[in-house]
């Protein structure tokens, strides 16, 4: 006995891979059944040989990027390990619908199957995480030497992200930079507007006024030299410094020179060193400027504890290489969880008006960031709120001495 069935019933019965593939041969302007697209796809692999396919699937195993190869009905025919970081899902002999989601994406490998001509196309990707690329889409012939031929499309893929977040960086540098500079440069013009005209005879009034504009005036040039010394320290970031630095010395030059300001805040500085000499390759003005810096922020943020350690110890890389330890302790509020993976961004601060008040320029952690890494370290934060903040520089040792006692040493506070 005869069923009669509608095209709908019919497309109702069929699983999801099946719905897939004709609505990939719709977008070909290909429909046929789930049984003709097997056969198809079938007939173009015996087209194409094993040999050829295991050949194509070595070559695209060697490029440095990721490489998706289809027929020309836009199945899968091969793809090398970098692929499946973009498409997961990807299967040989299945269109690359079911895996290759993006719409831009889609259109440009249909228009590349249709036109037989190259297309480039850039996609963005949210999940799992904001991603850029660039795709290249390059219809191939190849021949079987009998005189006829297989069409097949060569993807490549190129990964935009590092591009695009350097991008997102210098417009975001600029519009800071900007903004940073423009606050004071409009108090100043302010100031001498009004000396100009309502305050020109008042002594009283221009005496004040000047005494702000010379905090601006000092604001600016303090932005203006940590702008010029972080692009000097990138310029030279990739040559690694040559000359030896032994660090005690440069150590209690930085705290005798703040010792000032310490005063000042009312801020007791204590120096701990080991008795060994412990030397780096670095470049000396470089790495004095790294340690001001977190020493002044110490002093400014953290003057509340009334204290700060500044230690110098031999420890130990957890590839077991000697390094020198160089870390600032001060005992203030500290500093909440979400604030201690973005402050070594140029122009972030945790609290913007009291960073201002304090004369910060919100460069200063970037710098030495920067610093250390063209001297091969890193930069360390530790802090708990309301118990203060720890900023260790990691140094490599340039040479093996004795090692510190135990009572020389200040154990870093985890």
């Amino acid at each position: 006995m005869a069923i009669n069935e509608s095209g709908d019933d019919v497309f109702r019965r069929m699983g999801w891979r099946s719905r897939l593939r004709e609505a990939w041969h719709v977008l070909f302007g290909k429909q046929q059944s789930s049984g003709g697209a097997v056969s198809a796809a079938a007939a173009n692999r015996g087209a194409l040989g094993r040999p050829r396919t295991l050949l194509i699937e070595q070559l695209i195993a060697g490029l440095p990027g990721p490489a998706i190869v289809l027929d020309r009905d836009g199945r899968v025919i091969a793809f090398n390990k970098g692929a499946t970081a973009i498409a997961p899902a990807l299967h040989r002999g299945e269109p690359a619908l079911v895996s290759l989601r993006m719409p831009e994406l889609v259109t440009a490998i249909r228009r590349a199957g249709r036109r037989r001509e190259p297309q480039r196309v850039e996609f963005f990707e949210r999940v799992p995480l904001d991603r850029w690329f660039e795709a290249f889409i390059r219809p191939v012939r190849l021949s079987d030497g009998d005189g006829g031929s297989v069409d097949i499309l060569l993807m490549t893929f190129n990964d935009l992200t590092p591009l695009r977040r350097v991008e997102e960086m210098r417009a975001d540098f600029i519009a800071n930079a900007s903004h940073e500079l423009r606050t004071p440069l409009a108090a100043l013009l302010g100031f001498i507007e009004t000396l100009q005209g309502p305050a020109r005879d008042d002594t009283a009034a221009r005496a004040r006024f000047l005494g702000i504009m010379q905090v601006q005036a000092t604001r600016m040039a303090r932005l203006i030299d940590d702008l010029l010394s972080l692009s000097r320290i990138e310029l030279n970031e990739h040559l690694q410094p040559s000359m030896t630095v032994e660090l005690a010395p440069f150590v209690r030059q930085v705290v005798d020179g703040l010792q000032m300001l310490a005063r000042d805040r009312q801020v007791e500085i204590k120096v701990s060193m080991p008795e060994e000499a412990l030397t780096v390759l670095g470049e000396r003005d470089e790495l004095i400027r790294a340690l001001e810096n977190l020493v002044e922020n110490a002093l400014k943020y953290g003057a509340a504890g009334k204290r700060i350690d500044v230690t110098l110890a031999r420890g130990q890389t957890r590839g077991g290489h000697a390094e020198a330890r160089l870390a600032v302790r001060d005992y203030g509020p500290g500093i909440a969880p979400e604030h201690l993976p973005r402050l070594t961004e140029r122009f972030y601060r945790v609290d913007v008006s009291d960073s201002r008040a304090q004369g910060g320029t919100g460069l200063g952690l970037a710098l030495v960031k920067h610093v250390l890494n063209r001297h091969g370290g890193k930069l360390s934060i530790e802090s708990t709120p309301g118990a203060g903040a720890a900023f260790t520089m990691h140094l490599p040792l340039s040479t093996t001495g004795v090692g510190a006692t135990e009572d020389s040493l200040i154990n870093i506070i985890a």
